[in-house]
């Protein structure tokens, strides 16, 4: 028989869910608020958690967008990160439906950093 547990120890940690990538690089010159909110405007969206570490702009079918930034007196490219709890599949086609609606309504610069 096994001893009592103690209400003080730890439970098993979940494992956290894989998250899948694809990334939109964009060229032209823009902030990390900037991107977000024309993201959020394209998508007809919201920027979730703007001014915390972690801003994104919530996709259709649980996939989300990041900006990185270059480091510091790093010239652009910014990366576009789509990320997907589903599979790199349908972070990809997330990101190309992304990368389509962009490029339709705006002027920037980008192409995505992955095998089309």
């Amino acid at each position: 028989m096994n001893p009592p547990r103690s209400p003080h120890a730890r439970r098993p940690q979940q494992p956290a869910p894989e998250e899948f990538c694809a990334t939109i690089v964009l060229r032209s010159a823009t902030t990390k608020p900037d991107a977000l909110a024309v993201v959020a405007l394209v998508v007809d969206g919201a920027v979730q958690g703007a001014g915390t570490l972690h801003p994104r702009v919530a996709l259709a079918d649980g996939a989300w967008v990041e900006v990185e930034l270059p480091k510091t007196g790093e010239p652009p490219p910014l990366a576009i990160d789509v990320y997907s709890s589903i599979s790199a599949d349908h972070a990809r086609l997330v990101a190309l439906e992304l990368l389509a609606r962009l490029l339709a309504s705006t002027a920037w610069q980008l192409w995505a950093d992955f095998p089309v």
